[in-house]
């Protein structure tokens, strides 16, 4: 076991019968991870976030809010905006080669996107996931032990394409209601779901079966109360097809 940036690390079999000894995996296959791209300053997402709530009741699929800041300058500084999520919705359009950067929008398995509000395209989205192709086809799992959250990812499965991504979890808060004083929604309040607080990258996935342990107190602050990790195709700067990912309640 070695640990890298805060991190501990089990590969091969030692590792493997290390971690069912002390560890249940219940592994998680859900069909799919949907990211929302939203804003507090933004009239449009509000049914786009009750739409992620809803879908956040599904364990079949990994609903994530991804509050972005690039319209604070419109008259309120969106109070859970993080500039790393409007980065990664730039990523996103850089992959696909387009220049569609709106809220809300959503993007399901780290390729389909999509106006955020339009609950029947992300349904379809959603059911059109084909795993031969790799696509949320490796089993992720993740459970709490004691002070640490333990991560595996299983190897990839026989003539899959997919043999390499990168490992990240999640901080998450499951709902954050905001009263929100200025701007387009003046007035209102709104309740965000499973909020990103934090994104860790946990390492690097290699086809091989794979486990790590992370540290809870660098997943757990104020208001976290769930983890999320997905294993996807690309890097941070290049993301692609989600390969598998798996979410856990933290209290």
């Amino acid at each position: 076991m070695s640990g890298v940036g805060g991190f501990s690390r089990w590969s091969g079999a030692l590792g493997l019968c290390v971690a069912v000894a002390t560890v249940d995996f219940a592994v998680a296959e859900p069909r799919a991870v949907v990211e929302l791209f939203t804003s507090q300053g933004c009239s449009s997402c509000p049914p786009a976030d009750k739409i992620i709530g809803e879908l956040a009741r599904d364990p079949a699929v990994i609903a994530l809010s991804l509050p972005i800041d690039y319209w604070d300058y419109l008259g309120w500084k969106d109070t859970l905006a993080d500039a790393r999520f409007s980065a990664r919705q730039r990523a996103y359009s850089q992959v696909r080669g387009d220049r569609d950067v709106f809220t809300p929008q959503v993007v399901v398995n780290g390729s389909t996107h999509l106006v955020g509000s339009n609950r029947a395209g992300i349904d379809s989205a959603i059911k059109t996931v084909d795993k031969t192709s790799g696509v949320m086809a490796v089993p992720v799992s993740l459970a709490v032990e004691g002070k640490e959250i333990k991560v595996s990812v299983a190897a990839a499965p026989p003539g899959d394409p997919a043999k390499q991504g990168e490992v990240w979890i999640c901080a998450v808060s499951k709902a954050v209601p905001i009263e929100i004083g200025r701007g387009e929604n003046r007035g209102r309040q709104v309740v965000y779901h499973n909020v990103v607080r934090n994104l860790l990258k946990v390492g690097d996935w290699t086809g091989a079966a794979e486990h790590w342990s992370v540290p809870l107190e660098n997943v757990v602050a104020d208001g976290v109360d769930a983890a999320a990790v997905y294993v996807q195709n690309g890097s941070r700067d290049k993301p692609g097809a989600m390969l598998g990912a798996a979410f856990t309640s933290l209290n």
